[in-house]
């Protein structure tokens, strides 16, 4: 299953943001059952695109072990706050 996190940043430093997101989810497939993680970034600044794209390859039934992992954990608490919007969407 490919599952994406697709994030808009609130004003601010976006690229410092975005290369200590890159730092966090660089430890992702160390969780069991992610096998692959990728990350872009917008190419096109306008206000309507969202910032950051990371896509994570998983098995399905890893879902609620990604939820409740450390890594998981710490990007909710340590970016939230920095998050304008965000959009999760699941795939095979």
């Amino acid at each position: 299953m490919l599952h994406y996190i697709i994030v808009k940043w609130k004003d601010g430093n976006k690229e410092e943001l975005t290369l200590s997101a890159r730092k966090l989810y660089s430890e992702a497939t160390s969780i069991k059952g992610i096998s692959a993680v990728e990350i872009k970034e917008n190419v096109t600044p306008r206000d309507n695109r969202y910032d950051l794209m990371i896509v994570l390859t998983m098995q399905k039934e890893s879902l609620p072990v990604w939820d409740n992992s450390e890594l998981h954990l710490k990007w909710k608490a340590d970016f939230g706050k920095y998050i304008d919007k965000k959009c999760i969407f699941d795939c095979e």
